[in-house]
């Protein structure tokens, strides 16, 4: 061990002495910035860095599957931030992995066969599930994206899972003996619907869009909703990002539309918003599309739609009780053809409707690029006003993002 950590000190010793690079992050509007950047001018080949900012303290950073190196950054408004970069190995910790070089992380994925497939994303704000393949095989119809609700900035959801899920067979047993009140309790207790003071799921989704779902738009003026994932890959898992790619079966089998849905879902530290890129495998002709949330009956007034981005202030899946919003967003940066709502004529289930950003004339692989979001009114976004305000923030700095420049040091 003593000649490991000797011959170690001697290699960070070699490395340090090596040229630095010198990263200076400007911010060019007038927001305070936090957020991951993307620095494509170190080389992808280097995977034992140190990242230090202005005080020369560490700071985390990512490898990402296509090369580039992650930093999560804070940027006065028109101010710098500067960080330097070396090749080396951090004194504090052996890197054991190629994407990071701190234990610490703040974003999450995982597969959940127990729940019949669910994937989950989650960061320090906020946490979405999607509905897998034996959800569908057993004939549920939950087509559209699920989010959690959080209040706390530590990775929550798989504790929520394990605390639900370890309790069925007891639950089931006091279910079989006629304990049904003892049943109720312990359910009470331990499902995941339910907040006990991490946060839950009590965001209704079913046959919607949910939050955040893309869907092609039939000749007549129907959304041809998309069912489960079909397969999965995970790209990146933190300490900073996430990325999934998620393939689905055809949808409107057996019609002209029956072509292949594949999503890029991006979650990052610190945001409220995942980033989506959805494209079409095998339209035979230009198809609109369109993306967005489900209108519930219990509040079909506070839906907000602008040019470039929609919202909602969601009343929950039971609104007397719960007495708290879920606000949720689509959000398109670069544009939207059009954003409307479209109502049903009569509620089914308590879903009224949907507010959509729509896509015109998508071309057969043609990538649609937007985001979505969500927070809650008992963590950090406390009314939609607010929520209001961090959209449009959101969409300046996508418009308009910190300029990177980097210069080489001795």
């Amino acid at each position: 061990m003593r000649t490991m950590l000797l011959a170690l000190t001697a290699l960070c010793c070699s490395l340090w002495a090596q040229a630095q690079q010198r990263v200076v992050l400007t911010n060019p509007t007038d927001m305070q910035r936090h957020e991951v950047v993307e620095i494509s001018s170190v080389s992808s080949a280097d995977t034992l860095l140190i990242v230090r900012d202005a005080f020369g303290i560490e700071q985390p950073w990512q490898r990402t599957h296509d090369g580039q190196l992650l930093l999560f950054a804070s940027v006065r408004p028109h101010g710098e931030a500067v960080y330097t970069i070396e090749r080396g190995v951090s004194p504090a910790e052996i890197v054991n992995s190629k994407s990071s070089n701190s234990k610490s992380t703040w974003v999450f994925t995982k597969l959940y066969p127990e729940r019949l497939d669910d994937i989950v994303i989650e960061n320090d704000r906020t946490a979405y599930r999607f509905y897998g393949p034996a959800l569908q095989r057993k004939g549920e119809r939950g087509y559209g994206i699920d989010l959690w609700l959080k209040n706390t900035p530590q990775l929550v959801i798989d504790s929520l899972y394990r605390l639900e899920f370890s309790r069925h067979p007891e639950i089931a047993e006091l279910r079989r003996q006629g304990r049904l009140h003892e049943a109720d309790s312990l359910t009470t207790l331990t499902s995941f619907h339910l907040n006990h003071g991490l946060g839950m799921d009590c965001y209704n989704v079913g046959p919607t869009l949910g939050c955040g779902t893309p869907a092609l738009i039939s000749a007549d003026g129907q959304l041809l909703f998309p069912w489960c994932y079909d397969t999965y890959r995970v790209l990146d898992n933190g300490p900073l990002r996430v990325t999934v790619q998620m393939d689905f079966a055809p949808v409107a089998k057996g019609s002209s539309l029956a072509v292949i849905e594949h999503r890029l879902v991006t979650l990052d530290r610190g945001s409220n918003f995942v980033r989506m890129q959805v494209w079409y495998d095998g339209l035979q002709q230009p198809t609109d599309a369109c993306a967005g949330f489900v209108i519930h009956e219990a509040d079909t007034t506070s839906v907000v739609l602008a040019d470039n981005y929609i919202h909602y202030a969601d009343p929950t899946g039971d609104a007397a009780r719960q007495n708290c919003q879920i606000y949720v967003a689509t959000l398109f940066p670069d544009g939207i053809s059009e954003t409307r709502r479209l109502m049903l004529d009569k509620p089914e289930n308590g879903n009224a409707g949907h507010a959509v950003g729509i896509h015109r004339a998508l071309a057969s692989g043609e990538p649609f690029v937007y985001y979505f979001g969500s927070a809650w009114s008992q963590y950090d976004v406390r009314s939609q006003a607010e929520w209001q305000l961090r959209i449009r923030d959101f969409i300046k700095a996508r418009q308009q993002p910190l300029i990177v420049k980097n210069f080489e040091t001795e």
